[in-house]
């Protein structure tokens, strides 16, 4: 079964899905890598994405494959430009920044990716990506030059992540970003999903288990965790 198929059957099964994001740029030896497995053996998510806003070591590709070799979880590629392509992973997200008015993050990076994508074995998943302003600028924010939505503004994330649906777009994520102040608020999730029919993913800001759950019961099908994961990777126990 496909991923989206996966993530699809899980709504209708009225099961919540949960994502741990490794961001390659943290680590500087494969060493540490393998820990993360270990880690992520405890906590057996459903799903693991590799990537972030600036890759600029070797490892991504070590990352993918380790985690490929240690654990029985999916792992999708989760791209900050189109040089994070790897064939070893089971998945992308293509990601087209609909919040922001960057036609390089909009379609530009696609299309630079676009042969060596139709090439590959991945899967592709088409996503909406929404970042939402939740305090400090981030990282996605600076490197995509792009202006977040506000934070309270619910009516302008529906109407994006719905213009989004209507173009096609297969899967919807509201990011607060790496680090995030705070989360993406339950309101603001609420409102999204109520507008859409395609699958909400959320991340951002979210470190306690109280903040996972309300995520989860505003609304959200897939939750991904990426910082506090990696500040404590006994999170979860």
């Amino acid at each position: 079964m496909s991923i989206l198929a996966e993530i699809k059957e899980s709504i209708v099964e009225q099961k919540k899905l949960l994502g741990i994001l490794i961001d390659p740029d943290k680590y500087t030896s494969t060493q540490e890598i393998e820990s993360t497995a270990m880690a992520l053996k405890k906590v057996n998510p459903d799903y693991v994405f590799v990537g972030g806003s600036l890759i600029n070591n070797a490892l991504f590709e070590q990352t993918i494959s380790v985690l490929k070799e240690q654990l029985n979880i999916p792992v999708i590629i989760f791209p900050g430009n189109n040089q994070q392509v790897n064939t070893n992973a089971d998945g992308i997200l293509l990601i087209s920044l609909i919040s922001g008015r960057n036609p390089d993050f909009l379609i530009g990076q696609h299309v630079n990716a676009a042969f060596q994508l139709q090439k590959s074995q991945l899967e592709l998943l088409p996503t909406g990506y929404l970042l939402i302003n939740c305090g400090h600028p981030t990282s996605a924010q600076y490197m995509s030059n792009t202006t977040p939505i506000p934070y309270t503004k619910n009516n302008i994330a529906a109407a994006t992540a719905l213009a989004g649906e209507q173009l096609g777009l297969s899967l919807f994520y509201l990011d607060g970003g790496s680090g995030a102040d705070q989360p993406v608020s339950p309101e603001m999730i609420k409102t999204v999903k109520s507008t859409l029919s395609s699958p909400l993913i959320v991340g951002g800001g979210i470190s306690t288990k109280t903040q996972l759950e309300t995520a989860w019961n505003a609304g959200a099908d897939l939750v991904i965790i990426g910082t506090a994961f990696e500040n404590n990777p006994n999170l979860f126990e």
